[in-house]
């Protein structure tokens, strides 16, 4: 199985990384719009992703904030408040319709979420190769 752990970690880690890229080069309105979505299609993938790790693991999990609270429980995720933060802005961002808030998850995304991603996609690497 580790095959398909290595495949939908390899998806992540791409999405990870175009969401880094964007974060990085944005600057005006359309460029965030875009960061934002790449961060929605990077959270539904670390989700998923851990929900798979977790089943590898005998965790069965079914929504986002399941799976992100059993990533918690067992130590995965050192800051749980972070990612489900994350899920709530990733829930806010498909009904956004103001420029202020768009902003502050940009930043968010840029500030906290980027890192707390990193670190989790380091453990997950580990995992793989141990």
């Amino acid at each position: 199985m580790k095959e398909g752990l290595k495949y939908v970690l390899s998806k992540l880690t791409d999405a990870f990384n175009k969401l880094k890229e964007g974060v990085k080069t944005a600057e005006d309105e359309l460029e965030k719009d875009g960061v934002i979505q790449r961060f929605e299609f990077t959270f539904e993938l670390l989700w998923k992703t851990l929900k798979i790790f977790l089943r590898e693991n005998g965790i069965e999990t079914n929504t986002p904030k399941d799976s992100l609270k059993e990533a918690f429980r067992i130590g995965w995720l050192k800051e749980e408040n972070i990612f489900l933060n994350m899920l709530e802005d990733r829930n806010k961002s498909s009904h956004i319709y103001d420029k202020e808030t768009s902003e502050e998850i940009v930043n968010r995304v840029k500030n906290n979420y980027v890192p707390a991603i990193e670190e989790i996609l380091k453990k997950l690497e580990a995992k793989i190769k141990s």
